[in-house]
């Protein structure tokens, strides 16, 4: 999301609760993330059932060895986000506060402030969780592009932000750049609001 898409007065229809500043600061890779992630998605799994067709552990908590912010991020597979009343209800009784409202994408956070979680809800079948799932899968298997993109979250770290998608954008070029490197057509970037580009 650019700078000029983030003054633009429609943010606030994507944005539930307007931009929020934000400090960033990065922790040293913690082996408790993924355990994070199973108990979340064990609870995911009995909130939602079968509506949920896929649930999976995105962002830099989901790669081992690398720095990330200590939020887990979580892409779960809703047939149809648009249709709030099919799940969203249930999701909020468990604690999840939307956050983003996009075509085909809600994203929700809960557990701030102690282990902060956002959950991106997208169709199985999205481009974006298509990017998310080869974004993490390289820097998994690539070290020199993890120390890459851990290298340049550094850079952008220990600051606060007017919003979590100025730091999103920031991240963009070396995102792309890995991506493109994973097989990602260079022309089809990450586009959503607050936590497009995780971790």
């Amino acid at each position: 999301m650019s700078d000029d898409q983030l003054d633009d007065p429609s943010l606030a229809e994507v944005l539930v609760h307007g931009p929020r500043p934000v400090w960033v600061t990065l922790r040293e890779y913690d082996p408790s993330w993924p355990l994070r992630f199973e108990a979340r998605a064990e609870q995911l799994r009995e909130v939602l059932g079968e509506r949920a067709t896929l649930v999976e552990h995105i962002g830099s908590t989901a790669v081992p060895g690398l720095a990330a912010k200590p939020t887990v991020d979580i892409v779960v597979g809703i047939e149809d986000p648009d249709d709030e009343a099919a799940y969203l209800p249930d999701l909020e009784a468990a604690g999840y506060d939307l956050r983003v409202r996009e075509p085909q994408h809600r994203c929700l956070r809960t557990g701030e402030p102690d282990e902060p979680v956002n959950l991106h809800c997208y169709p199985p079948g999205h481009p974006e969780v298509r990017k998310y799932l080869l974004f993490r899968d390289r820097l998994r298997s690539d070290p020199a592009d993890r120390q890459l993109y851990e290298s340049a979250k550094r850079v952008l770290a220990d600051r606060e932000w007017a919003d979590m998608n100025y730091y999103a954008e920031a991240k963009q070029p070396v995102i792309d750049a890995i991506l493109a490197r994973a097989g990602w057509p260079r022309d089809q970037r990450w586009l959503t609001a607050e936590g497009g580009s995780v971790g």
